[in-house]
């Protein structure tokens, strides 16, 4: 527990935030169970009221279950713009306060405190943001305080609802013990199925298995679930700001003003980098467009969009920018698309669709990429015909040519 001993980090949770936003919107909405997601019986449900989660219901079961086990549950379709609006809200008043934080989901933050006890005292620190946002906003906060992520995101979980819970560094171990494994962050379905046939149950029995036992059963992995169940967690709180962008560029053969070639290159570099945003698990929501024209002269515009790794947004907001940004119709030597203000998260906005085959679409996507390469399937507006390939090339073989001509000449007049 050394390497936690100077650390104090606090992680905040927006409760039930979709219900909670729906319920800024509609009062009614109040102490009854609410169910967000799809309208659809195909759909699943996006989140659900504790008052839904008292008959059964949870975050991603199919709706016809949903509706089976709780009749009476009130189901709204989504509005990612809205639930994105104040979880920037949120995002914004901690910015303006934290001296270091990192936007962990949608509604998730994590603050590192550490060293603010000489100062102020990161217990009240912690209660004085907690209770500005709540005032600002309206929204339920839940939040955990202690010596690492892990430890602070399970007692942000345990003083759910509208809670706040401080575990100190020498109550760790005994705060852990009793909890079920299923609290600790790392640990899914399977893994919690995996541990359970062993026996395993509590984060007690967890931490006392040795080491080497756990790293030959599941790897490198059981070593990283073995250390969070003994309250080790040297993860550091990413600075949000730092988060890293996702983009791409493409620089074109030949310089062009073909507005086809244009969207054509745009939805490919939009399929490739929404690919990787998936793989990584990750959401945008902001985009932005760079154009560089033959004299380099270069020009961006962004974007703030709801949350999304959706190829089908992000290729329509893009072609929107585009159109907005390519207004001196002078030739285009190079284009650039990046995605920013990234968030971990699960592709939640899925669940408000009311057509489910899209989604599932987009999974069988992604694992024909996985298997056979980024490549493996393409939108068809983004792939070259045959026809655009053997022109391309003869246009690649023409330039050549010139070039080779040109290059001849200035050799002649050289040593003539």
């Amino acid at each position: 527990m050394d390497s936690n001993a100077e650390r104090s980090v606090l992680h905040l949770d927006l409760d039930t935030f979709f219900v909670s936003v729906e319920r800024l919107r509609n009062s009614r909405l109040n102490g009854k169970p609410v169910i967000i997601g799809s309208l659809s019986d195909r759909g699943v449900v996006a989140s659900c009221s504790y008052e839904a989660r008292q008959y059964g219901v949870s975050s991603a079961m199919p709706m016809k279950l949903a509706r089976n086990l709780c009749p009476d549950a009130i189901i709204i379709r989504g509005d990612m713009e809205l639930y994105s609006k104040y979880s920037n809200i949120v995002t914004e008043i901690i910015a303006e306060r934290a001296p270091v934080y990192e936007k962990a989901s949608i509604d998730e933050h994590y603050v590192d405190l550490t060293g603010m006890d000489r100062f102020f005292g990161c217990s009240r620190w912690a209660h004085e943001l907690r209770k500005y946002i709540v005032k600002e906003t309206g929204l339920p906060v839940s939040t955990g305080l202690s010596v690492n992520k892990t430890v602070s995101k399970i007692a942000a979980g345990e003083a759910k609802p509208n809670g706040e819970l401080e575990v100190a560094k020498e109550t760790v171990l005994p705060f852990l013990d009793p909890l079920s494994i299923k609290k600790i962050p790392m640990i899914g379905p399977k893994t919690y199925h995996v541990l359970r046939s062993m026996g395993i149950s509590t984060i007690l029995t967890l931490r006392n298995i040795p080491p080497e036992m756990i790293e030959r059963l599941m790897g490198k992995n059981g070593i990283e679930i073995w250390k969070r169940a003994n309250g080790i967690d040297p993860t550091p709180v990413i600075s949000y700001s730092e988060q890293k962008s996702i983009s791409t560029e493409h620089t074109f053969d030949k310089d062009t003003t073909d507005f086809k070639i244009l969207n054509q290159t745009l939805v490919s570099m939009i399929e490739k980098i929404a690919y990787e945003l998936r793989k990584q698990e990750k959401l945008t929501s902001c985009i932005a467009l760079k154009i560089r024209y033959s004299n380099f002269d270069t020009h961006t515009l962004q974007k703030r969009i709801p949350y999304t790794a959706f190829d089908h947004i992000l290729i329509d907001t893009a072609k929107e920018l585009l159109e907005k940004l390519y207004q001196r119709r002078m030739l285009i030597r190079l284009i650039g698309v990046r995605f920013s203000h990234l968030v971990r998260g699960v592709q939640q906005l899925n669940m408000f669709d009311d057509t489910p085959e899209k989604v599932n679409l987009y999974m069988a996507i992604d694992r024909l990429k996985r298997r056979f390469g980024r490549y493996a399937v393409q939108r068809a507006t983004g792939v070259l015909t045959l026809r655009e390939k053997e022109e391309k090339t003869l246009k690649k073989v023409e330039y050549a040519v010139a070039e080779n001509k040109l290059m001849e000449e200035k050799l002649k007049r050289y040593y003539w």
